[in-house]
């Protein structure tokens, strides 16, 4: 590592060092352990070894890869994982996401509180004694629109079309309904959902890269309705996919499903991550980030419990009135670690391997669990 290369991984880790620790899931976002490696060594590297995200190299099992990497390159070799575009950072990168310019939101429409005071601490305090039939309402209000957003992008999504395009598809809809999409200035958030192309595993920023004729993308939509908020995302296939890509997409929403029919009133939150896993064993060659938790959600955008999506989840059981995430990430390979961009948002796979995630807002009842995120009543 030159002198340069070294001032920039401590100047990272000090500043990282700096971030507080409040919110687990941010917390897990900006590790710089195994979890999300920074790599300025990579970063640094001439264009020729990193293209702008929008005009990313291929590699398939039909090219030589000494054609497009020498020995000092850190590209990969991901041929055994089938044929995709690789998506890597714009070179020269930049950090974070300042340059970046927010859609605008009626102010008629009503907001979270950190998108009104610009404090990513501010959140409601969760009223236990709050009405839970009232809670519920909220809570599928919230996730309908979720699901009807989610499903006006499924209809666009082909060659050619940008994540830019559909993000301001995503917030038009969101908008339509009168809601807030959450992610727009969360923690700083310059967009109003994630998209997560091929090998990028979450928190993707939508940009003016067209998809390309077998890519998958994955979109992650969260509405704001009077108070409450909905989360929900689904991994599509984009024109005609290698069945490497469609038997991850699978693998996924069988094991979203899984998590979801091991929910209930009186079962330990580790049941979940139980089922996700038992699942996803069933295909060889994919794995579970132990990396991406899925989380409380009501008032607040984020809050406890802390979904774990295998085996080292909570004990603590489940009671009518949680409502909570399911949204496992699973990884091409034995591998599922992943590296977190400068931008300080988009998760890259370590290996290269294609990544997919599913996700519902699930609530607990008296009698089971139900999925809050979808076009109608439809219950697990």
């Amino acid at each position: 590592m030159t002198n340069e290369h070294g001032a920039l991984h401590a100047q990272f880790k000090l500043q990282v060092a700096a971030i507080p620790r409040l919110d687990p899931l941010f917390r897990f976002r900006s590790m710089t352990s195994r979890l999300f490696r920074y790599r300025p060594s990579t970063l640094l590297r001439p264009q020729k070894s990193l293209q702008p995200a929008y005009c990313s190299r291929r590699i398939t099992s039909g090219t030589k890869f000494e054609t497009i990497a020498d020995e000092d390159d850190d590209l990969l070799d991901i041929s055994t994982f089938g044929s995709y575009s690789l998506v890597l950072p714009e070179d020269p990168y930049r950090e974070g996401v300042d340059h970046l310019v927010p859609a605008v939101v009626p102010h008629s429409i009503r907001r979270p509180p950190y998108a009104i005071s610009g404090s990513e601490l501010v959140e409601p305090v969760p009223d236990p004694a709050e009405d839970l039939e009232m809670k519920h309402l909220g809570m599928r209000h919230a996730g309908l629109i979720a699901a009807l957003a989610l499903r006006n992008t499924g209809q666009i999504i082909k060659p050619g079309v940008t994540t830019k395009e559909i993000n301001d598809l995503v917030h038009e809809t969101i908008l339509n309904h009168r809601a807030y999409p959450s992610p727009l200035l969360y923690k700083g958030f310059p967009m109003s959902c994630c998209t997560s192309v091929n090998n990028v595993l979450a928190h993707g920023i939508p940009d003016e890269r067209p998809l390309e004729d077998g890519d998958i993308v994955n979109v992650d939509v969260t509405v704001y309705k009077d108070g409450w908020h909905g989360d929900t995302s689904k991994t599509f296939l984009v024109g005609n996919v290698d069945q490497q890509g469609v038997d991850l997409i699978q693998a996924t929403e069988e094991a979203l499903l899984a998590g979801i029919k091991a929910c209930g009133p009186g079962v330990p939150f580790r049941e979940i991550g139980r089922a996700i896993v038992n699942s996803t064993q069933r295909y060889l060659g994919i794995s579970v980030s132990p990396d991406f938790l899925g989380h409380g959600i009501g008032r607040n955008f984020h809050q406890a419990p802390w979904i774990s999506h295998t085996e080292s989840g909570s004990g603590e059981v489940m009671k009518a009135g949680d409502f909570f995430t399911i949204e496992p990430v699973l990884v091409q390979g034995t591998d599922p670690s992943g590296w977190l961009l400068p931008d300080g948002w988009t998760v890259l796979s370590e290996t290269g391997g294609r990544g997919a995630q599913a996700e519902h807002t699930i609530g607990i009842t008296e009698n089971g669990a139900q999925i809050m995120t979808t076009p109608d009543t439809t219950k697990s």
